[in-house]
């Protein structure tokens, strides 16, 4: 009875320190500095390997982010609840082909974008950048093989998820971990420059209903190289972590693929760094790259709206809009709307104007 006990103590030490060293209070490793010039396990093999500092994105980081680690529990979320009834997006096979085309217009709810300076996100990313419709076509394999070797990740779109939105890598243009750093709605997307909404990690907007039922996660995309995404859980319910996977993040193993059991490779998405691809697995042609949305380096958010003295500059030309707008002194504008976040009730009052007309003039000025 004594030995039975002082088991079961045991087992329930273990358990707890597992359970600790997975939860750490909601806190997960900073992707920061995790790329590499080859397959790495945790690390993402980008073709990329220089990144400006200039390159955009969020300006600032919050309290969310604290050394090593961050909390995606803590992070600010883009406000709004927009709907896309255009959303367009099909799945058909041509012999040995699969055949993806999207409008990349998702089928849940975005947050608003441009982010409004009202949003509490403003404050760390003002992503001046609208979602709009693209024209993606993708053909792959039906039952793609592995490559000789592993390849890199290109910036940019790296496959496609069932809700008919573009996954990008795990890097923002700065080569910073994205989903840690840039602000996202309550989806995990968020448009770049070219107004193409996308994922950087795993979104709780993807479709898992064997996962959550303590099984092996579905099917939640694929990869431009043809393989498929599952979502977090491998088998028996297990949650992933980049131990469980290889150096792309992803295993082979018995799957349903093609509506059919088969031993086959596939990546998973994970809650921690990379989140998605690590690098390919299999072949990814030329045609395929060029079939992809653009990627997400360069000025963004244009206009210098990443630095802090560029960032003063456009929020003063957005000002300057707005108070020609409503047709009123710049000054008393600015006095009237603080410091971000803007208090809009406040400095509608002090101005003799009402809110929505506040409101609406800095929409415009966005745009």
């Amino acid at each position: 009875m004594k030995k039975s006990f002082l088991s079961c103590f045991a087992f329930f030490i273990m358990l707890c320190t597992n359970v600790a060293a997975h939860d750490d209070g909601g806190y997960l490793p900073l992707g920061d500095g995790h790329i590499s010039t080859s397959p790495k396990v945790g690390y993402i093999y980008s073709c990329q390997t220089h990144f400006s500092q200039n390159a955009g994105g969020a300006f600032k980081s919050g309290d969310w982010i604290s050394g090593d680690k961050w909390n995606p529990n803590a992070k600010p979320k883009v406000q709004g609840n927009v709907t896309w009834p255009n959303h367009f997006f099909t799945i058909s096979t041509e012999g040995n082909k699969r055949i993806v085309t999207s409008n990349d217009l998702p089928d849940h709810p975005t947050g608003i974008f441009p982010i409004g300076y009202s949003d509490p996100a403003y404050s760390f990313d003002q992503n001046p950048n609208s979602i709009i419709k693209q024209s993606i076509a993708l053909t792959m394999d039906l039952n793609p093989k592995l490559a000789d070797k592993p390849s890199c990740l290109p910036m940019g779109m790296i496959g496609i998820a069932l809700t008919g939105i573009a996954i990008f890598n795990g890097l923002d243009g700065m080569g910073r971990d994205a989903a840690a750093h840039e602000i996202q709605d309550s989806c995990n997307g968020h448009p770049e420059k070219n107004g193409a909404y996308h994922y950087h990690n795993l979104s709780p907007c993807m479709k898992d209903k064997s996962g959550k039922q303590g099984k092996h996660s579905d099917l939640v995309g694929y990869a431009s190289d043809g393989f498929g995404i599952y979502g977090q859980f491998g088998e028996n319910g297990k949650s992933l972590t980049n131990k469980d996977l290889d150096v792309c993040h992803g295993h082979t193993h018995l799957i349903s693929w093609n509506g059919v059991p088969q031993e086959i490779y596939h990546y998973h998405v994970t809650k921690e760094y990379p989140y998605t691809l690590s690098c390919f697995r299999g072949k990814v042609s030329q045609k395929m790259k060029s079939a992809m949305p653009a990627k997400e380096d360069g000025p963004w958010p244009p206009n210098g709206r990443s630095g802090d003295s560029g960032g003063r500059e456009e929020d003063r030309k957005i000002m300057e809009k707005v108070a020609q707008e409503l047709n009123i002194n710049f000054e008393d504008l600015r006095q009237a709307m603080g410091p971000p976040p803007p208090d809009f009730a406040g400095a509608a009052k002090k101005l003799g104007i009402s809110e929505q007309k506040l409101h609406e003039a800095f929409r415009k000025a966005h745009n």
